[in-house]
């Protein structure tokens, strides 16, 4: 930790220094942020999880800046060129581009065009040039005439080579270009001859222009993605005559000559515009970056938090039409009961025969739930379930599918399921989302789950930190019941991690399940530490202690016990009687090792246990009789779930195979800026139709006028 940083992590993150400090000191400690948050609110000033991520992001960033400026200020010093005023100034640097203007002029780089010129003797001659002294250059140039150098315009030349890497090379020169294209550059896309056919996914920007302030995310990524592809040409530029006016204006004083103002231009169009132009092109697809994988996040986090229906015995149908409708029924553990085929649908259409599987098995497995895939034929499979007389009541589910076929044929399914093929771990995943969204979405890659932009074309390191993040923070505001977690889940419980989640699982085979949080110690490797991070985010139902079951951590029983005997009650008689709960202040228990914020949240968990924060499954119907896109009407008015958020609308479910898109122009009738503040995922929405283009499968709604 470098104390130097921690003022600057404050002014960029609007935390106090104490807050930061402290933060970073846990952070330091191998504290998780899920933990810190959770736990350590009396340390931190109960920051919560963005809060702790953004000092943890912004102290990664600024040190990869100090080991950076070390490297420079080895790489001078190699050279016998480092001044006090030089390295005062890159130690006093926290801005990376201006770090690469000081160290340009001293970067090892391939010989220049000016080293040439340099080693022709013409360094004294672009001196001459650049005082703007001289009224008659060519008489002096004529004097450099020799060697290499076999005319005077051959010396101008050269001279002007050396003034032009001085230009690029000067500081307060790329200050300016730098600002010019941060206020006026324009990012330009034209396809390429002779590929405007097969370019047809890219015809948007087949002659595009605008201004690279205003570009957002979602353009820019595609227009980088058609370039990359080889079907666009990109730039990225200010205009060139309000760079040229500018330089002229800073260097040039009295050129009776005209060379300076050639050393200008050429050296604006030679090495600083690809230079400046570069370091634009860099981050601007890293804030497009950012912004996509911010809604991708965001997309996730909605996603994991989907309601679960909870522990229900449930039949779970993968729709087919030529190879069937694959069949599993589950039990209230997710656990394998039987599995079975039917052919409802074309060619066989054997729907008598398959209504009658379907009731058989729903009665003689005590079926409460249906969950159907939505993918091919789930229209017509959710039609013909519907239609099924049930003895009891059944409820009847369609489940976003996305991503089980990942899961089914991964090393994972296979490991837990060798017996089965693919179809049949496909239908469990089913199954199992309609239970517990969150348990079974973590064995499938994030990126794979389709709820993002572009997820292919980001920064897949920073996606990957980002999306495991949000998947860490979920599992860990849900909790985990160890005695039923799988091992995918456990991994990303705070302090566990793929070794201990395994052995976690390895004990629990060998030695029954857990009675209580104090036999975790007894898992091999875990240490003290990793069982401080995890117990609290570990649920054991039915145990010995009743707050096993609670996300009350075990460093916080004894206040708890104090509590209980204040109020002459035992803590089981005390957790969830409200009556009693509500009379005590909480406030006569604070101590040094236990504050306020402590105590609330133990009021809270007191109050209600274990309580899950998702909300409950709904029921959701589509429109009887839409099945396809040709069956849309344009002003048709449709129930709809929206499976996807972007930055420029939200794509919803009418059930006809294909998703349509609400641009963010109608989403509402007032004016929104950002489409997640308004809408969520898996949302149950209305939606208008407004165009249906058949043979590109695109369709367009609205949500206006419907709220």
């Amino acid at each position: 930790m470098f104390p130097t940083l921690i003022p600057l992590i404050s002014a960029e993150t609007g935390i106090s220094v104490p807050q930061v400090e402290k933060t970073l000191s846990l952070l330091s400690e191998n504290d998780t942020i899920p933990f810190i948050a959770r736990y350590r609110k009396e340390v931190t000033g109960s920051l919560d999880e963005v809060q702790i991520g953004q000092i943890k992001s912004v102290n990664d960033k600024l040190l990869k800046i100090e080991s950076r400026k070390e490297t420079i200020l080895e790489a001078i010093k190699e050279q016998g060129k480092l001044t006090n005023e030089l390295k005062s100034a890159i130690q006093s640097s926290y801005d990376a581009a201006e770090l690469e203007d000081l160290y340009l002029p001293y970067k090892q780089k391939r010989k220049t065009k000016a080293d040439a010129a340099r080693e022709n003797g013409l360094e004294p001659l672009a001196k001459i040039i650049m005082a703007q002294r001289e009224a008659n250059i060519n008489e002096r140039a004529a004097s450099f005439v020799k060697g290499n150098v076999d005319s005077v315009d051959a010396a101008l030349q050269g001279a002007r080579d050396i003034i032009a890497e001085w230009i690029n090379e000067n500081k307060k020169a790329r200050v300016m270009i730098r600002q010019l294209f941060e206020n006026q550059a324009i990012i330009a896309a034209k396809v390429v001859k002779g590929k405007e056919e097969e370019a047809q996914n890219y015809s948007d920007y087949f002659a595009y222009e605008e201004k690279l302030a205003r570009c957002k995310s979602h353009r820019l990524l595609a227009i980088r993605r058609g370039e990359k592809e080889g079907y666009l040409k990109v730039n990225i530029r200010p205009p060139e005559e309000y760079a040229l006016e500018r330089l002229n204006r800073f260097f040039i004083r009295n050129d009776m000559n005209g060379q300076v103002e050639l050393a200008v231009k050429d050296s604006y169009k030679r090495l600083l515009s690809p230079s400046i132009e570069n370091e634009f092109a860099a981050s601007s697809k890293e804030k497009a970056d950012t912004d996509a994988i911010k809604v991708f996040a965001e997309n996730l986090k909605q996603l994991l938090l989907t309601a679960p229906l909870g522990e229900k015995r449930i039949l779970a149908i993968d729709p087919g039409f030529r190879t069937g409708c694959k069949i599993v029924c589950l039990d209230e553990n997710g656990q394998l009961l039987h599995n079975d085929t039917i052919y409802p649908h074309p060619p066989q259409s054997q729907s008598g025969p398959a209504m009658s599987k379907i009731n058989t098995l729903v009665q003689q497995y005590n079926i409460e739930a249906i969950a159907i895939g939505n993918g091919t034929a789930g229209r017509e499979t959710e039609n013909l379930v519907r239609r099924i007389r049930f003895r009891d009541d059944v409820l009847v589910f369609i489940v976003n599918e996305a991503g089980a076929s990942i899961y089914s044929a991964s090393p994972e399914a296979r490991e837990e399921f060798p017996d089965y093929d693919v179809t049949v771990r496909g239908s469990v995943s089913i199954g199992r989302r309609l239970m517990d969204p969150l348990a079974e979405l973590v064995k499938i890659e994030p990126k794979s789950i389709g709820v993002g932009q572009y997820q292919h074309d980001v920064d897949q390191k920073q996606l990957k930190e980002s999306l495991d993040t949000v998947v860490e923070s979920c599992v860990n505001l849900v909790g985990v019941d160890v005695n039923t977690a799988s091992k995918h889940l456990l991994r990303y419980v705070s302090g566990l991690g793929p070794q201990l989640a395994q052995n976690i699982i390895d004990y629990r085979n060998e030695n029954g399940t857990f009675e209580s949080r104090k036999t975790l110690e007894k898992v091999p490797r875990m240490g003290s530490k990793a069982f401080e991070q995890c117990a609290g985010f570990l649920r054991i139902k039915n145990g010995k202690n009743p707050l096993d079951n609670s996300a009350v951590h075990p460093e916080s029983y004894i206040v708890v016990e104090k509590i209980a005997k204040h109020a002459g009650l035992s803590v089981a008689d005390l957790i969830g009687n409200k009556e009693v709960i509500n009379k005590l202040d909480f406030a006569q228990f604070v101590t040094n090792d236990t504050g306020l914020a402590t105590l609330n949240d133990i009021r809270k968990e007191l109050l209600k246990p274990g309580l899950d924060p998702r909300k409950k499954a709904e029921i959701f119907e589509f429109a009887k009789g839409i099945h396809k896109v040709t069956d849309l009407e344009i002003g048709m008015e449709l129930p709809g779930i929206i499976t996807n958020i972007t930055n420029f609308g939200a794509f919803v479910d009418v059930g006809v195979k294909q998703d349509g898109l609400v641009h963010i122009s109608h989403l509402a009738n007032e004016y929104i800026s950002n489409p997640a503040d308004y809408v969520s995922l898996n949302q149950h929405v209305k939606v208008k139709v407004l165009d249906v283009d058949v043979p590109r499968k695109r369709i367009s709604l609205s949500m206006k006028e419907l709220e």
